[in-house]
């Protein structure tokens, strides 16, 4: 695939929730100390620091999701 092309075929459920799911990944990864790309492409990274970045969102996420959920029903 030719750089800076995506075959990203995930979908945002809330679209509006692109622009935070970014700054959160740029959170992450300052927290791992990875640099992520300024032109955004990935193929040069090695796959275990990409792998990090999207563990530690997800758990981050779950996290979040569960706090909601528990003030729900408080």
């Amino acid at each position: 695939m030719a750089q800076g092309q995506s075959s990203n075929s995930n979908t945002l459920v809330v679209p509006q929730a692109s622009s935070a799911l970014d700054q959160l990944k740029y959170e992450v990864a300052q927290e791992l100390g990875i640099q992520i790309p300024q032109d955004g492409y990935y193929g040069y990274m090695a796959t275990r620091d990409t792998g990090a970045i999207g563990g530690h969102i997800t758990r981050r996420l779950v996290q979040i999701a569960e706090q909601s959920l528990a003030g729900q029903f408080r």
